[in-house]
């Protein structure tokens, strides 16, 4: 079975950070893009980043400068280290393959 756990959400002040993971298994993690989806309230899903196969990273204007993807094909994880939170970050997070598979998701929730 494919799974995609995600991880690492919480509660923040503005300005806070966070760091998500997401551990991946039952296909072959090293072969596929992967993306962090978020949704918000009343509002769509959002990708947030992609990072390509091969680590190339990819940012919405939202979150460029302050949010840094990464991957670790050998361990089958990918993660997303959030920095300077703002309020409107706050939603449901999830890992995702991009176009295939989608992960249970993470609360993030920047608040003072």
């Amino acid at each position: 079975d494919v799974q995609l756990q995600a991880s690492g959400g919480g509660l923040v002040q503005p300005g806070g950070s966070l760091r998500l993971s997401c551990a991946a298994s039952g296909f072959m993690f090293g072969d596929y893009d992967m993306t962090w989806v978020r949704q918000a309230p009343g509002k769509g899903p959002e990708s947030v980043s992609v990072i390509s196969h091969d680590g190339t990273p990819y940012y919405a204007d939202s979150v460029r400068g302050r949010y840094t993807i990464s991957r670790d094909n050998a361990k089958s994880t990918l993660s997303l280290q959030m920095n300077n939170l703002k309020p409107e970050d706050t939603a449901v997070y999830f890992c995702a393959t991009v176009a295939k598979y989608w992960g249970k998701g993470t609360q993030v929730t920047v608040s003072s």
